[in-house]
């Protein structure tokens, strides 16, 4: 995969400014929900979605980008917000919301919220509803590194770094999203994926988005009528795989895929081709048609 900046549109609608990317030309259309500190012009793992001919739609979480916290500060809120966005584009069914990271409660949320929108939920490493960060030393100095106030500095920090000893800086940010050794994790990486995480490290913003991500959410797993394929590796330190574990066991309709990755990157994993079959299937799979 490519790591690049990718050029973005900002719509106005009834709540508020949403910035976001549509791109691909296939007739279904996949709405990825980012992870923390990315934004609509970041690209991760969705070549698995365009190759298999969906379009993706994928819009800039509140306070992430130039979509604003008051647009939507709550899963619940932005749910609503991106189902208008998909009827302001002619999108009148979703193939499948994607949950990465911390996006994960929005596309659960968004499922649970309009099931005769979405037709299946996919979440890669995803934030559930159980506490998150579980440690709250780790909540608060997120709190005090990636609040809006401080985060450019932050950064600007981490870009410095990574542009004067991007082994070093490589190491210090894999070291939060592993629970592996370091030099393992390292060792696992091709070239081209620590360019690649180089790059992406040095694109991200935490903006307003990332603190508001921190705060509770109402558990919604249940209410869900839509298969769900739930993917995430047992060595993630950044959101534990009993995230998974319990969404996998709440979810009516839910598989669960264990991911071989050295953490929460499981797109730069030696089993990601396999998942990306699994994920192809999936969508290939005719789902149940709902009531709701």
């Amino acid at each position: 995969m490519t790591v690049v900046e990718r050029e973005t549109i900002t719509a106005r609608l009834v709540a508020g400014a949403v910035e976001y990317r549509l791109e691909g030309d296939g007739p279904e259309t996949v709405v990825i929900f980012h992870g923390g500190h990315m934004r609509a012009g970041l690209a991760l793992g969705e070549e698995v979605f365009t190759s298999s001919g969906h379009r993706v739609l994928v819009p800039s979480r509140p306070g992430y980008g130039r979509t604003p916290l008051a647009t939507g500060a709550t899963p619940a809120a932005f749910a609503d917000v991106v189902a208008q966005l998909c009827r302001a584009l002619g999108i009148e069914r979703v193939a499948a919301v994607v949950g990465v990271s911390a996006g994960g409660r929005t596309a659960l949320t968004m499922a649970a919220r309009h099931p005769r929108l979405v037709r299946r939920v996919i979440l890669q490493s995803a934030v559930g509803f159980l506490p998150w960060p579980g440690d709250r030393r780790i909540r608060l100095g997120g709190r005090l590194v990636f609040n809006a106030r401080v985060e450019a500095a932050t950064w600007a920090a981490v870009r410095l770094l990574m542009r004067g000893a991007p082994g070093t800086g490589l190491r210090l940010l894999l070291r939060d999203l592993s629970t592996r050794p370091v030099r393992q994790v390292m060792a696992g990486l091709s070239e081209r994926d620590r360019a690649e995480l180089t790059t992406l490290f040095t694109l991200m913003r935490s903006g307003a988005g990332f603190v508001n991500d921190m705060l509770p959410v109402p558990d919604c797993a249940g209410q869900l009528t839509q298969p769900a394929l739930v993917i995430a590796s047992r060595t993630d330190r950044s959101v534990p795989f009993t995230h998974a574990e319990s969404l996998a066991a709440t979810i009516p309709r839910a598989e669960l895929a264990e991911s071989r990755a050295d953490g929460h990157m499981i797109w730069y994993a030696p089993d990601y081709p396999a998942l990306t079959m699994k994920i192809k299937d999936f969508l290939a799979t005719p789902p149940r048609t709902t009531s709701g």
